[in-house]
């Protein structure tokens, strides 16, 4: 299943999700770009947001207003869902309209591939980005292990190249698979201090010992964090 975390109070661009895009609000376009992969359920804090769902034909979840991150959120959705331990759970952000079903499907497989292996808890995916990207701290970047296990995610600049220029950062795309089970375990885990200051929810899992597989992917499309980002959308769109 794809769940869609959709709140209504981002901190950054509040009501970003109900944000137009060619006659659709951003949250309905993104499950419109998933919904041939997998059923599709929308998790969110609004009565809004239902009323949208259900208008175009998808299934919503009300969830609490305090959770910590999107991750938190699926969670109680998948749980009221009364998902099966081992199925799994694709979380899709509401801010990625433009999300490719090929980035989505590869997540899917990662996941299903990982699903017996209790040391993995999250799987997520990456594209190659260039130097003058990489600058920009909404695009998070995460450092490697020879086998694409995440070592570390960061809004800063990593790795950093002290002796030479260097033109080729791994960009982290917030798409997540879980197994139910594994999406339970991290829901379970205390948060943790540098997932506070980096607001990265994955940091928890790594900061508790955990694994994240990763999976490189070619990928056009970009969250919205900001509402120069929507102007960006809005031009792409119109193309």
């Amino acid at each position: 299943m794809i769940i869609i975390p959709a709140r209504i109070g981002s901190s950054r661009f509040p009501n970003k999700i109900l944000a137009d895009i060619g006659g659709i609000p951003m949250v309905i376009r993104t499950a419109k770009a998933v919904e041939n992969i997998d059923d599709v359920l929308i998790a969110t804090d609004s009565i809004e947001v239902i009323e949208l769902s259900q208008k175009h034909g998808f299934n919503a979840i009300m969830t609490s207003q305090n959770h910590q991150s999107g991750t938190d959120r699926i969670y109680e959705a998948a749980s009221i869902a009364k998902l099966k331990e081992d199925e799994i759970v694709i979380n899709v952000q509401a801010d990625e309209p433009f999300i490719e079903i090929d980035v989505v499907k590869a997540i899917h497989e990662l996941t299903k591939s990982n699903a017996q292996d209790d040391s993995v808890l999250m799987n997520s995916c990456y594209k190659i980005l260039n130097s003058s990207e990489a600058d920009d701290p909404n695009l998070v970047k995460t450092v490697l292990s020879e086998k694409n296990i995440a070592l570390y995610f960061s809004r800063a600049k990593i790795p950093y190249p002290r002796d030479h220029h260097f033109d080729s950062y791994n960009g982290h795309i917030g798409i997540y698979g879980f197994t139910m089970k594994g999406l339970k375990t991290f829901c379970g885990l205390p948060s943790a201090p540098l997932e506070h200051i980096e607001k990265l929810e994955q940091l928890r899992a790594l900061y508790h010992g955990y694994r994240i597989a990763m999976v490189e992917v070619e990928t056009q499309s970009f969250g919205i964090d900001t509402p120069e980002d929507l102007e960006r959308a809005l031009k792409w769109h119109s193309l």
